[in-house]
């Protein structure tokens, strides 16, 4: 029986695999993206410093011919097309090259080298892609229109959350790992910073926006700077949020928690609370139905092991609503967006997301997706990266939760009402609205879930 926890991040191909522990597999380095040759996309529909596909800088050396001419020679040679002609600060030009000739440019004598173009921005804040995949910029709030403010509180159980980062409205939190004390709950492994920014981060001039812009936001401890901790963590985590909505202090109520952690375990739900096979498990399914009694509502994420949830815990107890993750890559329904920081397809079930079966009618019941590649957010030491996991699809409908209890329909304090509402109404958007591998795609027997729908909150 494996009782420690890990962080669910996918990279590749790299997955958690059952060990005395599980482990942490790093996110998705946004400095090693690469854009496939051939590929052809404006830059306007990447994120700053990403590679444009086809697109060079080309640098001539001292003795060459006027830049000018030799872009127009180059041009009748290659079919490359010039975009600037560069005469001052630079010998050169920047060209669109096709793929077959990239090779040929370089080889000229007169070039002295060739650079891939990448995109640059304003410095503004600019939504994320889940963002505008779940229509959050058109709910009540707006996110991204710079001004809105969510009245809700959402505790991240998590790494903690970096608490100097400009961009994220943190009300406090507590340390369930190490000892350093109650009050070391601040991030120095950066997946519950990210987690917190897709939740929640503010609407304003800079780095992204949340799906609950400025909600208030609790860095619940629950995991070392490794990205591990334990059942007994965990447990310590859910205990300290509860007391939060037992005490005599209405203003430190918490109506939301995100858990993007879990562990596979052997042995089944037993559909009352409890776990049949392992007895840790028991105690944290245990304490999740206490809490969730308490008023407390909970999103879990899936797993990334391409595997049946039904063992995986937190994410397979029926008091959650667990996420799993679709690929979107640009925003947008409707699918053929080129892949950025990962390989996947754009607007079809992420190709490490754990899932559930149609067949088992428990876990369809708590089961919703959002998106999980490339999702930018907020991270330690006050900066921003990219990561994919179902980790990073959670924190989306922890946000549409929080959207839901603070603009309506959903009630504080009623769990199962609002795990209920956001999926009937997940469940009533447009069939194009969706992605393939959701309940619309014929012959579906793996069950991923309807996609999140944040807009109408």
């Amino acid at each position: 029986m494996r009782d420690r926890l890990s962080l669910l991040l996918a990279m590749g191909v790299a997955m958690l695999f059952a060990c005395a522990g599980l482990v942490l597999a790093q996110p998705t380095n946004p400095d090693s993206e690469q854009a496939t040759e051939g590929e052809d996309a404006p830059a306007s529909s990447s994120d700053a410093g990403e590679i444009i596909p086809n697109h060079y800088i080309v640098v001539l050396d001292e003795g060459a011919a006027a830049p000018a001419a030799v872009a127009s020679d180059l041009a009748e040679e290659t079919g490359l097309e010039p975009t600037h002609v560069y005469d001052d600060a630079l010998d050169g030009f920047s060209a669109k090259i096709p793929a077959a000739s990239v090779s040929e440019v370089r080889s000229k004598p007169q070039v002295q080298f060739v650079a891939r173009d990448r995109v640059i921005e304003a410095a503004k804040q600019k939504p994320p892609t889940g963002i505008r995949r779940l229509d959050a910029d058109e709910s009540s709030t707006e996110a991204g229109t710079g001004s809105g403010k969510v009245d809700a509180d959402i505790a991240i159980l998590d790494t903690g959350i970096y608490r100097k980062h400009r961009d994220l409205n943190i009300s406090g939190g507590f340390n369930c790992k190490g000892k350093e004390g109650k009050k070391a709950w601040s991030d120095g492994n950066g997946h519950g910073t990210h987690v917190a920014g897709t939740a929640a981060a503010r609407d304003n001039s800079m780095g992204v926006v949340g799906v609950a812009p400025g909600a208030r936001l609790w860095a619940v401890r629950v995991l070392n700077d490794r990205g591990t901790g334990s059942f007994a963590s965990l447990i310590c985590g859910i205990d300290w949020v509860t007391r939060q909505n037992r005490d005599d202090n209405p203003t430190n109520n918490i109506e939301i928690a995100n858990m993007s952690v879990g562990a596979v375990v052997p042995g089944s739900d037993d559909g009352d609370c409890g776990w049949m096979g392992d007895g840790a498990s028991a105690r944290l399914h245990e304490a999740v139905c206490k809490s969730v009694a308490r008023g407390v509502f909970y999103t879990a994420a899936a797993g990334n092991e391409r595997v049946n949830l039904a063992t995986e815990v937190p994410a397979a107890f029926d008091q959650v609503l667990t996420v799993t993750a679709m690929a979107d890559f640009n925003g947008r329904p409707g699918g053929g967006a080129a892949p950025t920081c990962r390989g996947d397809i754009d607007d079809t079930f992420a190709n490490f997301s754990n899932y559930t079966t149609v067949a088992n009618t428990d876990d369809v019941q708590h089961s919703i997706a959002a998106p999980g590649t490339c999702i930018r957010s907020t991270w330690k030491n006050g900066g921003y990266r990219k990561s994919s996991g179902t980790s990073m699809a959670s924190p989306h409908v922890a946000g549409t939760a929080a959207l839901c209890i603070a603009n309506g329909p959903c009630t504080a304090g009623n769990p199962q009402a609002t795990l209920d509402q956001l999926r009937a109404d997940a469940a009533a958007q447009p069939a194009e609205y969706g992605f393939i591998g959701d309940p619309n795609t014929a012959g579906v027997i793996n069950f991923y879930g309807y996609l999140d729908y944040a807009g109408g909150y």
